[in-house]
Formats: structure tokens, sequence, C-alpha cells
């Protein structure tokens, strides 16, 4: 059984909140944007609000856009503990035999897994995201179904991978909203973010074999605000790009696959961001790291556990809407000790006058362990003493 509580902003969140306008789900459907892409999309990052489409569900080929997933998993594996970014990896013949974009690995090669990592992100290296694949999986096919599996998890309903790098395979597809949908995974992790906008540096520096990185997306040279994401080209896929910004707490995604060539992609992302950053805004209405409320936690070694949102709950509004009443709904599942740190217990609904236009799940803040027979005990009888407990 869910407990509803019912929250008023000036209650359980933060004093001197500014409150904005409803945002409706916006779909731009102007030919001006993208006009020369197979395939394109354009989200708000926090809400994952569409401000642009078209035909953005068409499965495509993704080329190096394909890396994205991949480094998904390879941050995570670190976040795991499976692998560690000081690592040295040990570079197979698989790995260095690869064809395409390449940081030029050689078989039995050592390199750290934060350089084959900035491989990936910065020069889309095949071979560095091959050898980062066998060392989270043991194999690059095991990657492969670490992928797939990952996809699902994400509702992926568009993709399918059959290797980490993206050169072409018939079978090996996504679409602009699946890319979307892992870029917006993608940029929570700032170690991404940091080589992604990285726009050159240097892998064995100081040797006879050190190697100058450039940054395949030249839109984070030329273009204020963007940090990421990830380029990609095959015959077949034509010219992909999957790009970000950030301006005044606002992050912006756009794809765009099939464009037919470097400058086009990059000019018409260029006009999509113009756009997005013309039209909106974002208000930040709750930060992830604010305590919403307490929940009671059965036979818990504390007796209240902490809850909060699992990501910022911001607003997204044209910068002409007007501003409206928000209120919140806090929707909790009963808590029994133990339990994690990070444990989904609920959401919060935000509405503006009383309509639904979002829902963000609630976390654990805190571990709460299992209380003792001796501690429940105690506990029980300052209940008593307290008057909390009638007997």
């Amino acid at each position: 059984m869910k407990k509803i509580l019912s929250l008023m902003i000036c209650l359980l969140i933060i004093p001197g909140i500014v409150l904005a306008a409803e945002t409706k789900a916006v779909v731009k459907t102007s030919t001006n944007l993208a006009e020369n892409a197979k395939s394109a999309i354009m989200i708000e990052a926090s809400s994952g609000k569409v401000l642009f489409d078209k035909n953005s569900h068409e499965k495509l080929p993704p080329a190096s856009m394909t890396k994205m997933m991949s480094m998904l998993l390879i941050v995570e594996a670190v976040e795991d503990g499976i692998i560690s970014w000081d690592q040295k990896i040990t570079v197979s013949e698989n790995a260095s035999g690869m064809g395409g974009s390449q940081i030029l690995l050689e078989t039995g090669e050592q390199m750290s897994v934060d350089d084959l990592f900035k491989g990936v992100a910065i020069m889309s290296g095949n071979d560095a995201v091959v050898a980062l694949a066998e060392a989270v999986a043991g194999t690059e096919d095991e990657f492969v179904k670490m992928m797939n599996k990952r996809a699902k998890g994400l509702g992926l309903k568009d993709s399918v991978f059959k290797n980490p790098h993206g050169l072409d395979d018939a079978n090996h597809y996504s679409s602009a909203y699946d890319m979307s949908l892992i870029a917006k995974e993608l940029v929570k992790h700032n170690r991404v973010l940091k080589y992604t906008s990285t726009y050159e540096d240097y892998l064995r520096k100081g040797t006879e074999r050190e190697l100058w990185l450039t940054n395949t997306n030249k839109l984070t040279r030329f273009y204020p605000g963007v940090d990421g994401l990830k380029t990609g080209y095959t015959k077949e896929a034509g010219y992909c790009l999957t790009s970000t910004a950030k301006r005044d707490g606002m992050r912006i995604i756009t794809v765009v696959m099939g464009e037919p060539d470097t400058k086009t992609r990059n000019s018409e992302t260029s006009t999509m961001l113009d756009y997005a950053f013309a039209q909106y805004k974002v208000e930040e209405l709750i930060n992830k790291k604010s305590v919403i409320a307490k929940k009671e936690v059965e036979k818990g070694k504390s007796k209240y556990v902490k809850i909060v949102p699992k990501e910022d709950i911001v607003l997204l509004t044209k910068k002409t809407d007007k501003i409206g009443k928000i209120t919140y709904n806090l929707n909790l599942k009963k808590v029994k000790a133990p339990v994690k740190k990070g444990k989904v217990l609920g959401d919060i609904e935000v509405k503006r006058n009383g309509k639904i236009i979002n829902k963000v799940n609630v976390t654990v803040k805190n571990d709460v362990k299992d209380a003792n027979f001796i501690e429940l005990y105690w506990r029980y009888l300052s209940d008593i003493l307290g008057g909390n407990i009638n007997v």
C-alpha cells in the first residue's frame, strides 16, 4: 500500500522557490530545422521533453554514436568496481586489429583505462573501445550482450547492437530517439563530459609514439556551451552527431542522423541549439540533494530515513510562459530495515493548477541497518514514556 502525502511547496521543500509556468510537450515541426538529416531529435535533458522531432524512431545505422552506449557501460563498470581508471589493460590482437578511427594500439601494449577512455571520447578510437569492452566483459561478444541488456533497461525500442564501435553491420541499428535516451543517461557522468568537452590532448606523451588527439566533434571548440557528445560516420550511416550544450542551467541534447557532410551536420546542430536556447528556459524546483521528507523505518537502527529526489526536479518553460501554481504529491511505500542508500521508495508528482506535469522517483538518502532486540525494546519503552503509544 502506498501512503500518499500531499505536499505544498512551502511546507517541505526549499523556502523561496521561484515557481514557473507549465510547459506543454512541444514538438517543433518547422522544416527550418535539420532539413537535410534523415532523422533528428532535440530534448531538454532534465525533463526529457521533446522540443523537435523528425522521423526520430526511424531505424538507421548509428556509426560511432554507438560508442555512447559503450562509454555508459564502461563508466558504470568503474563505478561498480569491475575496473578502475588507473588499471592497466593489455591490448589484445582483436583490439589492435580494428580498422577505422583508432589510437594506434599495438598487440601487447599496456594502457590505463583512463587513457583508453580518453581515446574513445575524444578520438573515437575503435581499437580503444574494443580493448575496454574486453576488460569489462571478458570478450567483445559478451560486452555486446551487456549493451543490448542495458538498452532494454533504458527503454530503447529501436536499437540492436552487434558491436561496441559502430562499424557497419546490417543488423546493427538505432534511432535518433534512442540515441537521445542514451545521451540523457550519459551526461549524468562528469567523467564522460570531462573528456567529450576536451578539444585536444595527448596519449603516450613524451614517448616516441606520442599521439595528438583532436576531438571529432568540432562544436566543442566553436559553439559556446557544447561539452559533448559523439560523432559518427560510415558510408552507410552518413554523417551523424549527438551533441549536448548547457547554458543558464539548461542542458539540451540534439541528435542528427544521415547528414550529407560534416559542415551540414554541424550547421544544422548549431541551428537546433540556437532555437532551444532562444525559446526555452528551465527553473529548478527541487535540487536532488534536498531532503523533501522523512519516512519511518520499520525495525530500523534509525527510526527515520531521509527522502530525496533521484534527480533535480526542473520545470521547462517557454520564455513567454506565465507563472502558475505548483504543488506536489509524494507517494511513498512502507520502509523496512535494512535499506540501502539510493533505494527507490516511490515518486513525487509535480502539479500545476492541479494537473500532473512531471513525476520523479524519490530515493533513500542514507543506509539504515536492522535494529537489534535491545534497541527495539528501549525504543518501545521510550515511545510509551513519551506518550507515543497508549497502553
